[in-house]
């Protein structure tokens, strides 16, 4: 059986060339860092030259990155330094934001009584409603933080940052972005963008998983969540993930080689796939503003299917195509999507939504293959 991958929101596959990178590192460069012998130094060094390199790509200074297992932990560093450390009484967000966000901010409301959590509107295409934003932050003095994601990793809306930057510097507020979808799709400058704290997840642009980076700008203290050594200066106990973050390099390195060349090829596959779509099933809709090149992502597509078919990504799967119903850490559960159910009306919640997850292995014969079978799934349903 050809199978072909379409989760790539989910995770992505290896690039062979990082594969190299990590078993190398696994196997020359395997002293602990925190080791003041040579092979702890060779450790050490190669940490702190990936740091600079990775710093360099995003315009940031390396004492601004803390290395960490992913995006999850990065979110909730973030969080908690917001309210332990920074004295944050007020968390702005979406309800369409990734649960390591919304679940954490939920811990953090239980745990801190002075704390509160305001949720911004949202437009009918999933995106942020900017103007409730800015009366959000104009009705109070409270130290307050927003975190809103970068690139909403179900529906593909990409944020206006440098709008939600500007407001939150007009009114004092500090700004977090889960940017997961963002770092390895993007040119992101971080001094432009003005953001306050972001976090990456190497798995998510061809890395391994299980490594990733939280950033803070400068000036900002950070508490350690995880207690134990002083590595990566204090912030974050733990032997760090050598290869791992090694892997996560190279990963950036290649896919920032490339960029330009790889935007035009994933975007060209949306575009194709999202005529096809149209022309086999005129009756279908996407979620968010899939078709808006300038303000939805060029590599994730939701389709809304006219039924409730249940059976649809089973029998995707059973024909070899892995694609998701939304973000892979709700898997299993029966509630559904929470970013669909936040911004459709409920009879249109309950209709299939697929998304398809584009990256630079897919081939225009995966989504044709892709068409056929769904074509012959729904003719049997029907």
């Amino acid at each position: 059986m050809n199978r072909i991958y379409f989760d790539n929101a989910a995770t992505t596959q290896m690039d062979s060339k990082v594969i190299d990178v990590v078993v190398n590192s696994m196997s020359t460069i395997y002293g602990n860092p925190s080791s003041t012998h040579q092979f702890g130094r060779s450790a050490k060094s190669a940490i702190e030259k990936a740091r600079r390199n990775i710093a360099k790509q995003f315009n940031a200074k390396a004492s601004e990155l803390v290395f960490t297992a992913g995006g999850s932990e990065a979110d909730n560093m973030i969080l908690h330094n917001a309210v332990t450390n920074l004295g944050v009484k007020r968390i702005v967000t979406s309800k369409i934001e990734h649960h390591a966000v919304l679940n954490t901010i939920i811990e953090l409301c239980d745990c801190h009584s002075q704390v509160e959590v305001v949720y911004i509107d949202l437009l009918n295409d999933g995106s942020i409603d900017l103007n409730h934003l800015e009366s959000i932050l104009n009705s109070s003095t409270q130290k307050t933080l927003v975190s809103l994601m970068y690139i909403n990793n179900e529906i593909g809306n990409i944020l206006d940052v440098k709008k939600v930057s500007s407001l939150c510097k007009e009114n004092d507020a500090l700004f977090h972005s889960d940017s997961v979808q963002a770092i390895g799709h993007y040119n992101l400058d971080l001094q432009e963008l003005g953001i306050d704290f972001l976090v990456a997840s190497a798995h998510k642009f061809h890395g391994p998983k299980g490594v990733g980076f939280a950033y803070f700008r400068k000036g900002f203290g950070i508490k350690p969540m995880l207690i134990g050594g002083k590595q990566e200066r204090g912030a974050r106990a733990g032997t760090e993930n050598v290869h791992g973050i090694l892997g996560m390099e190279k990963a950036i390195e290649l896919v920032y080689e490339d960029l330009d060349k790889e935007i035009k090829y994933i975007g060209g596959l949306k575009q194709y796939f999202i005529e096809q779509l149209q022309s086999n099933f005129p009756d279908i809709a996407f979620n968010g503003n899939a078709t808006d090149k300038i303000n939805n992502t060029y590599s994730i597509l939701n389709v809304r299917f006219p039924m409730n078919d249940s059976m649809l990504l089973f029998t995707l799967d059973i024909k070899g195509i892995a694609a998701s119903g939304g973000s892979a850490c709700q898997s299993g559960s029966a509630v559904g999507s929470h970013v669909l159910s936040a911004i459709l009306p409920f009879e249109e919640s309950k209709k299939t939504s697929i998304r398809f997850s584009i990256s630079k292995f897919n081939t225009k014969e995966d989504i044709n293959s892709t068409i056929t079978i769904l074509k012959e799934a729904i003719l049997v349903k029907s």
